[in-house]
């Protein structure tokens, strides 16, 4: 079910000159149920030139509390930038297909499975919420961060509480120096499911080095969204299935499903 709310900005942490956190509530009651790999639409006031919501990733989600992780790239989320404690900001939630979560908790150690998230640049943000499903649910969980500098590597710190943390920058000033498909834990360790957001080319490399060893892998796309229902048809994607709206059909997706 989808809801439409005003939520209040509880707190505002800049993590980077150009990342921000905002932390939001739905003053006097709970927020709405919402899955790792779902998406906002926020509608975006004060900034003349930005006519459409913007689509942000569920960076954690509790009832009490959802964090939205802004990429300050463009007119739109520069103005979410600029938001302060005791604003409201317009959301449309829950909205999207997330990732495929276990059905059960693991009863015993032995019956978790070893999860490898992939996360690079502001694509990090959506696998903080999976990773800590993940774990509640007794799964083991592994990360790879990766980031073009040690700077564009956020919330180190919250992903070291719920997993094992491993880093790839590209100029090498944080963890081991490369892409994250070319971190040596994948050459150590063995996973039984990925899961990856980022840059379309980084998680087609993910997509293949999974393939290549027959592990499964699910994708967060993100195609270019406008409505967030699947009415605009700008985000859609040719797939195995035919074309399919990202924001209504995904944004997760199986890659056994896409055309990669």
């Amino acid at each position: 079910m989808k809801h439409l709310l005003d939520l209040r900005v509880l707190r505002v942490e800049h993590l980077h000159p150009d990342y921000v956190l905002l932390v939001l509530t739905l003053p006097g009651q709970q927020l709405p149920d919402m899955q790792p790999g779902q998406f906002v639409e926020v509608r975006v006031d004060g900034s003349p030139s930005t006519f459409l919501r913007r689509p942000i990733s569920i960076n954690r989600a509790t009832p009490d509390e959802l964090w939205l992780l802004i990429h300050s790239i463009g007119d739109g989320t520069r103005r979410l930038a600029t938001l302060q404690p005791g604003d409201t900001l317009n959301c449309l939630l829950p909205l999207g297909r997330g990732f495929t979560l276990p059905e059960r908790q693991a009863a015993a150690p032995g019956e978790a499975r070893h999860y490898l998230l992939i996360g690079g640049g502001v694509g990090t943000a959506p696998l903080l919420y999976l990773g800590e499903r993940l774990k509640a649910l007794g799964q083991h969980v592994t990360f790879i961060l990766g980031g073009r500098t040690g700077g564009d590597v956020l919330q180190v710190e919250q992903f070291k509480e719920i997993g094992s943390v491993c880093i790839t920058t590209n100029d090498g000033s944080l963890g081991e120096k490369g892409f994250v498909t070319q971190h040596s834990i994948l050459q150590e360790g063995r996973f039984e499911q990925i899961c990856t957001c980022g840059p379309k080319p980084m998680m087609q490399a993910v997509a293949r080095w999974a393939h290549e060893r027959n592990v499964p892998c699910e994708v967060s796309l993100e195609n270019m969204m406008a409505c967030g229902l699947g009415a605009c048809l700008c985000c859609v994607e040719d797939t195995r299935h035919g074309h399919l709206c990202v924001c209504k059909d995904g944004p997760v997706f199986n890659t056994d499903e896409l055309k990669w």
